[in-house]
């Protein structure tokens, strides 16, 4: 079974009142419920910014299999030292699932070793996200494709790595077009960017979507694999 770790730097929902109206307990909290008794997570804890050390202590991060970050106007508050925490815990094996404008987040920057820069448009317009890779485990039991009727816009360029999988394509009512489920490996841990989440809109609810986060779950869990050592060799 599976321990997640759900951060959030959880400051919208604490002075914007939209996003207290979409999210009263927090992105964190709407998160953990769409996991919690569904397999195969079998404990899911929260963390968030203001916590000391971030709610990322050392004995956190080593009881988690897969840690989701949302993050998007507190990036720089984040402690390079929690960064190079999780970085560590990512290339030993532990999942990490970065959402929405997480894309900007130290830890997501550092393991992409780019920019991780995109256009943006917030207008609420309608988002088809199409499943380009229909044999991915990520994508079990999704139709071809999911609409949400009310969005933020992410465009390309999205200056990431080629991704080692592309899961999901974007189009907007602009015309526009994003990568928006990106699935990449980094030492022995797997990484999935998932586009979709801004913080006004209720996209956590939408019950594909959190289909999509359950399935994200068990294709980044930690998997045996041969042991990393380095050094000198006798």
């Amino acid at each position: 079974m599976v321990t997640v770790t759900v951060w959030n730097e959880f400051r919208h929902e604490q002075e914007d009142e939209d996003a207290a109206a979409v999210y009263p307990d927090g992105i964190h909290a709407t998160l953990a419920d769409a996991l919690e008794g569904h397999d195969p997570v079998d404990e899911v804890q929260t963390a968030t910014l203001d916590e000391p050390e971030h709610g990322l202590t050392e004995d956190v991060l080593e009881a988690t299999d897969v840690l989701f970050w949302w993050g998007h106007i507190a990036h720089d508050e984040v402690e390079d030292e929690i960064v190079d925490r999780v970085q560590e815990r990512v290339l030993e094996g532990m999942g990490l699932i970065v959402l929405h404008s997480g894309h900007f987040s130290k830890i997501f920057k550092r393991l992409m070793g780019t920019t991780c820069d995109l256009q943006w448009r917030e207008d609420g317009a309608t988002e088809r996200l199409w499943v380009v890779d229909p044999g991915h485990p990520i994508v079990d039991g999704i139709d071809e494709c999911i609409e949400l009727p009310q969005t933020e816009m992410y465009g390309e360029p999205f200056d990431v790595p080629e991704p080692d999988r592309l899961v999901f394509t974007s189009w907007f009512e602009g015309g526009e077009v994003f990568r928006s489920g990106c699935c990449y490996q980094r030492g022995k841990g797997r990484i999935f960017y998932f586009r979709p989440g801004h913080e006004t809109f209720p996209i956590y609810e939408n019950e594909e979507i959190r289909r999509v986060l359950r399935n994200a779950v068990e294709w980044a869990s930690p998997r045996e694999g041969s042991p990393r050592t380095f050094g000198e060799r006798e």
